[in-house]
């Protein structure tokens, strides 16, 4: 991975360690909102919400655009995808491991199934 993937791992995790991130996530991934239709659904000032928002809008999670004098918010679902495939080539990383350990357990001669007492 080059600095700049790293940084962008950096800002899409960080987006997404937060619960309140991560539930604006899913409402917005089901379909657009209004940053002020998103801050009622919250029991925290409209400027905390639009924080969260804005976090997310720098991770690129996120996308915002004007109707008149709204923000409308909808997710970006290639960041998501992104996001996973992560997530997968981590989980490939720890199955290499463990297929390694498995491998190295099975050719030991001092295990039980290969000792002859």
């Amino acid at each position: 991975m080059t600095e700049a993937d790293e940084d962008r791992a950096d800002a899409l995790f960080h987006a997404l360690a937060d619960r309140t991130r991560r539930d604006i996530m899913r409402r917005v991934l089901a379909g657009e909102y209004s940053v002020s239709a998103l801050a009622a659904k919250y029991d925290m000032s409209f400027a905390a919400v639009q924080k969260h928002v804005a976090v997310l809008e720098k991770a690129g999670l996120l996308v915002k655009r004007r109707k008149g004098r709204e923000q409308l918010a909808s997710g970006d679902v290639t960041a998501v995808r992104s996001v996973a495939s992560l997530l997968t080539e981590l989980e490939q990383v720890w199955r290499g491991r463990i297929a390694r350990i498995d491998e190295l357990i099975a050719f030991d001669p001092a295990t039980p199934s290969e000792r002859k007492d």
